[in-house]
């Protein structure tokens, strides 16, 4: 009785899980590429203001 859970099991069921894999294509990665880039400028923006706001409170009561 042949072992189905040895290497070779293994190796063929990862091809065959491979051969189905659909890669975007290159118009689906620029604008997924877009869309990040967008997110993180925005991200960073309010990032950017927030910190502003919580240093200028911390100021106000620190006094200084």
């Amino acid at each position: 009785m042949a072992n189905k859970n040895g290497p070779v099991a293994f190796l063929t069921q990862v091809k065959s899980e491979a051969k189905k894999i659909t890669w975007p294509s290159r118009q689906e990665t620029i604008m997924s590429m877009i869309a990040v880039f967008v997110m993180v400028f925005i991200s960073s923006i309010f990032l950017f203001f927030a910190d502003q706001i919580i240093a200028y409170v911390v100021r106000l009561v620190m006094g200084v």
